[in-house]
């Protein structure tokens, strides 16, 4: 058949927002539990809400909370470890209201047992001999001050929780031994975030469950420790960066020696608490994931020996495993389809799906693959993903070449890889190219390399952007007069600096992105309070370097239109950030559209909007390129454009 001949950014594309969110879900944490096996998937079409489902041997699947239970978590604001899984209940911070509750397994009703108070919760651990959990704990009782962080005892039977250990700025992963006698946990302590220096401290634990004589036994001076775990003999294992890579660690004696030591990262950034990355089968054996080159691997450890063998599955990303007898469980995305719920089988190698993300029939003519890109930047190679335009029924006439968009990853802690992603093929479908980048800053490619953003945030990021979207058009895979840039929260703030401070992109778009450094580093939640301190400078002994990169106060630099999507109820950007810049623009005469969705915080949770800020990014970039969108899409507003 004939493919049709049609301008880059105008192709028909059965990729809808409609079918992308329609029945779409976020796989979360996972949890086995015999034959069966739990997670929470958060439901667009239920507004965000965190869904407890469970899965039984015969294939049958229920919701064992049914709405308008929520399990979530908001420590730290991000939350995570929303979810404890006993033998025949479960336990899990509900956000309506922040308390833990317990609930059988048998789809009674869920108990209270916290009081209505002040206090956070997450990362529960079951002290079962004790008849307790323990916790992070986050207390908000004081209006106007930081938040206190600390250990906390919950009662199963129900009471007030009880501070164990407090002092540090913030707490996580909190972890028993087997034989109830001793407890580990991280700490940090601003200025520091939990992927710049970390401690991990070990004390004994007296009959009442007391811990005594805490010890420091690894992290500090610049060192970070992530996952602390007992395996199933009691002998201490976490990843640390001491090599410049998150490797693993197994503690014997006074010695830490490294398991399956390479140049890759067996570690995340803690943006939510209880992200793991390993899991034990047996005392002799660990399930570990780890990423080299922006790609995802899954191995075998031998505790022993410390060799690691990879394990085949068809994915590039593979998330939290979770290891039960022969089964490891974990969320896995492939080059071609979205993420799933997977269960591997350690005797044979055998995978089975258990949970799609999105049941999606997509022919793989309509996927763009994604091709690694290393290019020169400064004095540096950085590295991106770079997704062609893909479509079987249309071709762009001849001569002509795609607009590029630009995609910056938030964080700025944070990375991309090649996984499938809808958003992404939304537009590839469409006729656009895609630039995925990992500028310098991102995880996965060794601690130098994250380290780049030090005091450097907003020039390395911005950076990477201009010159990776200068590179793909140098090679002819792209227009170079139709570069376009993207980015949410930090995403957004290397977007309006690419836009101010260099003249190469066309327009741009904002999700919840910074114009302001000093507002930001002087209004938002504690626990990235002090990161500015870190990617730019002590605020505010330094606050001249934050005006000198802050786009706000230089619009007068930036000539190009820019469309901005905000949440009401952002805590971590507020709202005024997003309205300062478009007032700015407004009051220059550039073309400029402000999407404002009340009822969000920082990111959209709710189908609708994320709809609506899919579409009107695309309504936005076609009456600013010049081309009209095949889809029926309701037109966003823009000031000044006329």
């Amino acid at each position: 058949m004939a493919r049709t001949v049609a301008p880059y950014g105008s192709w028909k594309s059965p990729i809808t927002a409609d079918r992308m969110l329609g029945g779409a879900v976020g796989l979360g944490q996972v949890a086995p539990l015999g034959e069966d096996v739990l997670w929470t998937e958060s439901r667009p079409s239920e507004g965000g809400r965190a869904a407890l489902v469970r899965l039984r041997p015969d294939g049958s699947r229920e919701d064992l909370l049914p709405a308008p239970w929520n399990v979530r978590s908001r420590v730290h604001e991000y939350g995570g470890g929303a979810l404890t899984v006993g033998n025949d209940r479960v336990f899990f911070s509900h956000d309506g209201d922040r308390r833990i509750y317990e609930a059988p397994l048998d789809g009674g009703a869920p108990r209270a047992i916290t009081p209505r108070s002040a206090w956070r919760f997450a990362e529960a651990v079951i002290d079962s001999g004790r008849a307790r959990l323990i916790a992070v704990g986050e207390n908000h009782a004081t209006a106007g001050e930081e938040p206190t962080n600390a250990l906390v005892a919950i009662p199963i039977a129900g009471g007030p929780a009880k501070v164990i250990a407090s002092g540090h700025d913030f707490y996580a992963t909190p972890r028993i031994s087997p034989d109830r006698t001793q407890l580990l946990w991280l700490t940090w302590n601003h200025p520091n975030m939990p992927w710049q220096e970390t401690e991990l401290w070990l004390a004994s634990l007296d009959d009442q469950g007391t811990p005594h004589d805490p010890k420091r036994i690894a992290g500090g001076s610049g060192e970070s420790i992530f996952q602390p775990s007992w395996s199933p003999d009691g002998i201490v294992h976490f990843v640390s960066d001491r090599s410049d890579w998150w490797n693993v660690y197994r503690r014997e004696g006074a010695t830490d020696r490294p398991l399956a030591p390479r140049e890759a990262e067996f570690g995340r950034p803690l943006w939510s608490l209880g992200t793991s990355t390993y899991d034990f089968a047996d005392a002799s054996t660990m399930i570990a994931t780890f990423g080299r080159g922006g790609r995802w691997h899954l191995a075998r450890i031998d505790l022993e020996t410390g060799a690691a063998t990879d394990l085949d599955v068809p994915y590039v990303d593979v998330g939290g495993p979770r290891v039960d007898g022969d089964h490891v469980y974990f969320v896995g995305a492939s080059t071609s389809a979205p993420a799933e719920l997977a269960r591997l089988d350690l005797r044979t190698g055998q995978h089975r799906v258990l949970r799609r993300a999105l049941d999606l029939d997509l022919a793989p003519t309509w996927v763009s693959a994604a091709e690694p890109v290393a290019f020169p930047s400064a004095d540096r190679t950085a590295h991106a993903f770079y997704y062609p335009p893909t479509n079987p029924d249309f071709v762009a006439p001849d001569g002509q070449l795609p607009p590029l968009r630009v995609r910056s990853h938030g964080g700025p802690t944070g990375a991309t890889d090649p996984s499938f992603k809808l958003p992404i093929q939304y537009w590839t479908s469409r006729g656009f190219a895609v630039l995925d980048v990992n500028y310098g800053g991102s995880t996965g490619y060794g601690r130098p390399y994250r380290d780049l953003l030090a005091g450097q945030w907003g020039v390395i990021d911005v950076e990477d952007c201009v010159n990776a979207a200068k590179h793909v058009a140098g090679r002819g895979l792209a227009d170079p007069a139709r570069l376009t840039i993207s980015g949410g929260s930090a995403g957004g703030y290397t977007v309006l600096c690419a836009l101010t401070f260099h003249d190469v992109f066309r327009a741009g778009a904002s999700h919840y992105g910074i114009g302001d450094l000093g507002a930001l580093a002087a209004d938002t939640h504690k626990f990235e309070s002090r990161y500015t301190d870190w990617l730019v400078a002590a605020y505010p002994q330094n606050e001249e370097i934050y005006r000198a990169r802050s786009p706000l106060f230089h619009t007068g630099r930036l000539s190009c239109p820019a469309i901005f999507f905000q949440g009401g109820e952002d805590r971590v950007v507020p709202p005024n950030q997003a309205e300062k810049m478009v007032q700015a623009l407004r009051d220059k005469g550039l073309p400029v559209a402000h999407v404002l969705f009340p009822d969000e915080g920082h990111g959209f949770r709710k189908a609708e909007n994320i709809k609506r800020a899919l579409e009107s990014e695309l309504a936005f970039f076609g009456r600013i390129l010049g081309f009209t969108p095949a889809d029926d899409i309701a037109a966003v507003p823009i000031e000044n454009l006329d």
